[in-house]
């Protein structure tokens, strides 16, 4: 097999998904044809998503129409009335209720949380229902457990977002949706298993390809650019320079490292010895600890509200 150094490049948007370097075990091929037929499809325009609900993307595209009306927004969400549930109850929840006021209509609901809120209840929604599919029920733990990581990297996106001019509520939802290529190939690998002949090769090129991956998938779904360029950037640990503000990329990155030393329970002078992100957005091992326990302290709410 070919290394990845002449391997070719998907274009995806104004980009490109680009293969994973230094590939040259026999034993990936399998994984590797997978992957490579799966970016030339998204980078092609083509996204299938099996079970994913169609009024995720109809949401998506109305809130980005500015001639969509509140109205036609609420007809729309109150199509689905379990979609609609979960948005009351995410606007009435401890987590995003900051006056304590209940609402009991949809119309307000969708007011109180805004566009991004609304966009990051909606995913919460179709991961609960792909997980509730019986075709993808092997792999409904791995769902739940990229959805719970996902929303860790969302609370600490927001709460990193704070301290710059980036909005807090669009980093969470790129926060959120940072795995949105895991979920894609991990979907769309069900039932091929036996084709890969080593299930750790597989794992190991996922972890090279699902940004890239991610990132074409959000952009054929019509997502900001900005947020396309974040979740494509999430693994470039070296992409930020000095002398630049800092910009949602730099947040989701610093957000991901942050993530995992919660997870492993590294102190923060480790956490932020690797990405440059940390060094763009100024964040001392002291401030990364302070954000990292408002973030974890608002888990519990979170994920009441949007977990699966």
């Amino acid at each position: 097999m070919s290394t990845a150094s002449s391997a070719p490049t998907y274009q995806s948007g104004k980009d490109s998904v680009a293969p994973t370097a230094g590939i040259s075990d026999e034993a990936r091929g399998a994984a590797l044809q997978f992957l490579t037929a799966l970016a030339k499809e998204v980078s092609s325009g083509t996204v299938d998503l099996p079970c994913f609900p169609d009024i995720v993307i109809r949401i998506r595209n109305a809130l980005a129409d500015p001639s969509t009306t509140s109205e036609q927004t609420v007809t729309i969400v109150g199509a689905e009335p379990r979609l609609a549930a979960r948005l009351l109850q995410t606007a009435n929840s401890a987590a995003f209720n900051q006056s304590g006021k209940p609402l009991t209509d949809l119309r307000s609901a969708i007011t109180r949380l805004g566009h991004q809120l609304v966009q990051s209840a909606a995913m919460a929604f179709a991961v609960q229902h792909m997980k509730n599919e019986k075709s993808l029920r092997s792999i409904a733990g791995m769902l739940g457990e990229l959805w719970k990581q996902s929303i860790i990297v969302a609370s600490l996106c927001q709460q990193v977002a704070a301290r710059t001019k980036i909005n807090p509520d669009e980093a969470f939802l790129t926060g959120l949706l940072h795995g949105i290529g895991r979920l894609y190939i991990m979907v769309r690998a069900v039932g091929k298993s036996a084709e890969f002949k080593d299930p750790n090769a597989f794992v190991s090129l996922v972890a090279g390809w699902h940004a890239s991956i991610g990132k074409a998938v959000l952009e054929n779904w019509g997502f900001d650019e900005t947020m396309c360029e974040a979740i494509g950037s999430q693994t470039d640990l070296d992409r930020s320079r000095r002398g630049r503000e800092a910009d949602l990329a730099d947040i989701l990155v610093a957000s991901i490292a942050l993530s995992r030393g919660l997870a492993v329970k590294d102190d923060a002078e480790a956490q932020i010895a690797g990405p440059r992100a940390f060094a763009v957005l100024g964040l001392t091992a002291k401030e990364c600890v302070t954000l990292s326990a408002h973030a974890n302290k608002r888990l519990g709410s979170l994920q009441e509200v949007l977990g699966c």
